[in-house]
């Protein structure tokens, strides 16, 4: 499934470790924007993992589930290209 996951953090630091923690699952596709193709399990673990690392009173992480329906009708303007599955996984 696809999944988006932005983010607006106030410190550096925790900035930098969120980012790190998503490129593990994802494509960044903006600045504070991933998109990942992940399975409900990853999500999950993605999730926890985010927030060990947030400051739950200054940070805000928002994961968006994007249907199936809703992913084929995803609409870019100008550069970039929505997040494919990969042809190839590594465990």
């Amino acid at each position: 499934m696809l999944i988006l996951v932005s983010y607006d953090l106030l410190d550096d630091r925790r900035r930098a470790k969120v980012a790190a923690a998503l490129e593990d699952f994802g494509t960044r596709v903006q600045w504070s924007v991933f998109e990942c193709r992940l399975e409900e399990a990853q999500v999950v673990r993605l999730s926890a993992r985010l927030g060990r690392l947030i400051d739950d009173s200054e940070d805000s992480v928002r994961i968006y589930r994007i249907c199936a329906e809703c992913a084929r009708r995803i609409e870019i303007l100008g550069r970039g290209k929505v997040t494919e599955d990969p042809e190839v996984y590594v465990l």
